[in-house]
């Protein structure tokens, strides 16, 4: 550990004190360790908890992971995007992966599970065969700003969604570190809340008919605050069809 000199001086007595460097600098990252699973094309993985689906699965170029509860926060902590780094000096990259959160998983103490393209990213060049071997490694991670260049916020209509009677919606593409914690369609004069179903997929019975404005609410930091979004959503919508916002958060 490093130490940090402080100068206490009373009168002509002056005293010299070490301090350890953690009490100076605080280190952003967590500590943990991380595994991965196993795709026959090395992406992420379809079926995962969040509802992704496909886009899931070639999100972030499938740097994707599952992540345990305390990051996946029942839903809430999906899309959320982390640098992580594995700690073998002679097999670790310094960068590390930058992953996005598309599902819910762990194992023997990790809090990542990640996608085997993501976890070959770990490693320094040629060497991703070498650190599988490993299974489980130890890492350190922080929570970083998703970046979605050329992309705007865009709405998804989940493929469950059964037109005009049910609607189910993803919100991807979102930059920053933010969180959706609640999601609401205008009826009328009046907002009315959808549910968040599981994962990031939030749906509602019997939608309004003809265009359909949303608003989400997304935190930071806890602060809150709710972005609308105005008739985004066509009168005739249909499952699987993704429309654009044309806004995007900070990073």
């Amino acid at each position: 550990m490093g130490l940090a000199f402080n100068l206490f001086c009373s009168n002509a007595l002056c005293l010299l004190v070490l301090l350890p460097a953690a009490l100076c600098a605080s280190d952003p990252y967590t500590r943990s360790r991380a595994a991965f699973y196993g795709t026959p094309d090395g992406l992420g993985t379809p079926s995962g908890a969040c509802g992704y689906g496909d886009f899931g699965r070639t999100l972030n170029d499938g740097v994707v992971a599952a992540v345990s509860n305390r990051l996946y926060k029942n839903g809430l902590g999906c899309g959320a995007c982390y640098q992580v780094k594995c700690n073998i000096p002679s097999l670790c990259s310094q960068e590390g992966a930058k992953v996005v959160v598309t599902d819910h998983g762990e194992g023997d103490r990790t809090d990542f599970i990640l996608s085997p393209r993501a976890f070959a990213k770990l490693a320094l060049p040629n060497k991703g065969s070498e650190l599988k071997k490993y299974g489980v490694v130890d890492i350190k991670y922080q929570r970083i700003s998703c970046q979605y260049p050329g992309h705007n916020i865009k709405i998804k209509i989940h493929e469950s969604s059964r037109y005009p009677d049910y609607l189910a919606i993803l919100i991807i593409y979102k930059g920053g570190k933010s969180e959706i914690t609640a999601v609401e369609v205008l009826q009328g004069k009046q907002w009315k809340a959808m549910r968040n179903a599981y994962g990031a997929v939030w749906d509602l019975p019997n939608p309004p008919k003809g265009p359909l404005t949303i608003r989400f609410q997304v935190s930071e930091n806890g602060v809150q605050k709710w972005i609308p979004v105005w008739n985004t959503i066509p009168s005739h919508w249909k499952p699987g069809a993704s429309y654009d916002t044309n806004i995007q958060l900070p990073s």
